[in-house]
């Protein structure tokens, strides 16, 4: 620590499966990460990642800490401290680590670094979603958001949906939230609500997001955006839209109100934000839902492309990002839906159906079992 002090950190790697590459997934600061969540994660990798058709299998690790109670010196200490420690069992070809909750690209950068320094040699390949300048690839930071308004605008296609006369609600406006309603709006789509962990506004006849984020710049927060109301997250949820992407937390869609919701598609941006319960109610409803594991998966999908660029050397531009991501995501939401529709499911069941085929054949091939 700055002090001179010794803190010691718990921190966690999981690898869930490989049979179709090595393991991808993300890294998370936070004080609630546990070895139950961070295997939980890593099968989802998994899944997202066949779903996908990508070449890899499940990771996830993270450390127990509340970042914001690090300086910025001790914030790179642990990070490099993780990275020793996990070297052994991680590489370009064997475990490729990505930001998560609480972590970002320049964490990624400190990492790559101590991860390099180890074995005398850059390996840009290690970790993806660097900062640009050293090996990050143009096109990351809408991803995710990206992928969401490539799904949704495929589902608009399937349910004969004009963009141009739906409305969309989108829960949460940090990196995911924020792009997802952006790139909403340039395909026509009419923005009524946003939010943040303060509340959400509303406005019937909606607003532009863009202006939304300048205003964010200033005030720190949505609320109080001039010519919209207030309201809660919850009530958020229940709007009577075309589309809810809730892009926030985990569980907000429950048994509990998945009858007051209205929306005739939900768009997952978020990890796991529907449950169980409500996945039922909801699907008895005809309400479709697009799964997390296929509406959030441009992240890992423009990871995939910042790795092949980094063992290449060879960079491609934004718009070449942008081409390559729209057509392996609208290909996944298609494999997914002639699914759904072959076995009569729903498209989260369907995508489960989808990644177990890829994975189950690769095991097979290999001679797993």
């Amino acid at each position: 620590m700055d002090d001179g002090r010794l803190e010691v950190y718990k921190g966690y790697r999981a690898q869930h499966n490989t049979a179709l590459g090595p393991a991808k997934g993300g890294i998370r600061f936070h004080q609630n990460v546990n070895m139950d969540e961070v295997k939980t994660l890593s099968f989802w990798m998994t899944f997202k990642c066949a779903i996908l058709n990508l070449p890899y299998g499940g990771g996830k690790g993270g450390v127990i800490v509340e970042p914001r109670n690090l300086s910025r010196r001790e914030l790179e200490s642990l990070s490099r401290g993780y990275i020793q420690k996990i070297a052994p069992i991680i590489g370009e070809y064997v475990d490729i680590l990505a930001p998560d909750v609480n972590t970002d690209s320049r964490i990624m950068g400190w990492m790559m670094d101590e991860y390099s320094k180890s074995f005398g040699r850059l390996a840009s390949g290690v970790i993806t979603g660097k900062p640009k300048t050293i090996g990050g690839s143009a096109g990351r930071g809408s991803a995710t958001g990206r992928g969401v308004m490539f799904t949704v605008r495929e589902a608009f296609k399937k349910l004969g949906l004009n963009a141009n006369q739906t409305t969309a609600a989108v829960q949460g406006f940090g990196n995911v939230g924020s792009f997802t309603a952006k790139l909403l709006y340039d395909i026509g789509v009419t923005i009524v609500a946003v939010s943040d962990v303060h509340g959400a506004i509303y406005k019937a006849d909606g607003f532009n997001p863009y202006a939304v984020e300048e205003y964010i710049k200033d005030k720190g927060s949505v609320m109080g955006f001039p010519g919209t109301s207030s309201m809660s997250n919850a009530e958020l949820l229940e709007l009577p839209v075309t589309v809810l992407a809730p892009c926030a937390l985990e569980s907000q869609i429950t048994g509990d109100n998945a009858d007051r919701i209205k929306a005739r598609i939900i768009a997952e941006g978020a990890n796991g934000p529907t449950t169980p319960a409500a996945d039922e109610v909801l699907a008895n409803r005809g309400v479709m839902i697009i799964p997390d594991v296929l509406a959030n998966a441009g992240g890992v999908t423009v990871s995939y492309f910042e790795w092949v660029q980094n063992l290449y050397r060879y960079y491609w531009t934004e718009k070449e990002v942008h081409a390559r991501q729209e057509e392996m995501m609208v290909e996944a939401f298609e494999k997914v839906y002639e699914t759904s529709k072959k076995y009569q499911s729903t498209l989260r069941v369907a995508a489960y159906i989808v990644a177990l085929e890829r994975l189950t054949e690769a095991m097979k091939l290999r001679g797993w079992y």
